[in-house]
C-alpha cells in the first residue's frame, strides 16, 4: 500500500474514533452534525448524509472533490457545500467539525446576542483556540447561502454559529478541529452555568496578549 493510501485510511479511522467519542459523550445525537477533512489526495473525507456519529464505518464514509462531486463511498451529506466553502476561502483549514451540541445550540437560538461575536471572552482557552465566533443569519438546513455566508469569512475566524442551529469549528486537522469544538461547547456550557453571576470578562490587553500565544 503506498503512502498515500495508508494516510487516507489512517484519517478514516481517525475520523470514526473521534466521532463515536463526540457521540459517547453527547456532542452529538442521532444523524445530527458531519465532519470533513481534507485528503492527501486533495479531496475531502466527510461523513454521509443522514449518519450517525456513533455508527460509522471507515469505508463507507464520502468522498468528494472541491466542486462537490461525489467520488465514492455513500451519499455525502448536504451540508458538505458549507464545509467546502469555507476551505476554498480559507486555505489553513484542513478539517471542519458540524454539531447540533446542546449549549452551543442553546446559546444560536437566544435573541439578541451580538452577531459579531456570540461569546464575550471570559476564558483564556477561548481566546487562544477560537478569539471571536460570529453568527450567521438564519437559513434553513441546506440552503445554499449557508455557503455563501460562511465563504464570506471564512478567511477571518475558526469559528461559527449558525444561528437556530449549531456551531460550525475548523481546524489545522481533524484532531485540532475536534479540540476546537470541544473547548467551545464547554465556553458555552460556562456561559449558561454563570449567567445570574457577575462575571470578570478579559480585558482587551490580556486578549491582545493570549492571541499572540499557542494553544
Amino acid at each position: 500500500m503506498n503512502n498515500v493510501l495508508l494516510k487516507e485510511r489512517e484519517l478514516r479511522e481517525q475520523m470514526v474514533t473521534l466521532a463515536r467519542s463526540m457521540f459517547d459523550r453527547g456532542y452529538a445525537t442521532g444523524g445530527a452534525g458531519n465532519l470533513s477533512l481534507k485528503l492527501p489526495d486533495g479531496h475531502f473525507l466527510a461523513t454521509p448524509t443522514g449518519s450517525s456519529f456513533g455508527r460509522l464505518v471507515a469505508e463507507e464514509l464520502s468522498v468528494v472533490d472541491i466542486d462537490g462531486h461525489h467520488i465514492s463511498g455513500k451519499k455525502p451529506s448536504k451540508e458538505v457545500a458549507f464545509h467546502l466553502a469555507i476551505y476554498r476561502n480559507n486555505p489553513q483549514c484542513n478539517a471542519i467539525v458540524h454539531l447540533h451540541s446542546t449549549y452551543l445550540t442553546a446559546l444560536s437560538c437566544l435573541e439578541g446576542i451580538d452577531n459579531r461575536n456570540a461569546i464575550k471572552a471570559f476564558t483564556p482557552y477561548f481566546v487562544m483556540r477560537i478569539g471571536e465566533l460570529p453568527v450567521i443569519p438564519y437559513l434553513r438546513p441546506g440552503d445554499p447561502q449557508i455557503a455563501n455566508e460562511l465563504a464570506k469569512r471564512a478567511g477571518d475566524y475558526r469559528a461559527f454559529l449558525l444561528a437556530n442551529h449549531g456551531p460550525v469549528v475548523t481546524g489545522t486537522d481533524l484532531l485540532d478541529a475536534v479540540d476546537n469544538a470541544e473547548e467551545l461547547e464547554e465556553t458555552a456550557k460556562l456561559e449558561f452555568l454563570l449567567k445570574d453571576r457577575e462575571i470578570r470578562y478579559l480585558t482587551d490587553e490580556e486578549i491582545i496578549d493570549l492571541k499572540g500565544r499557542g494553544k
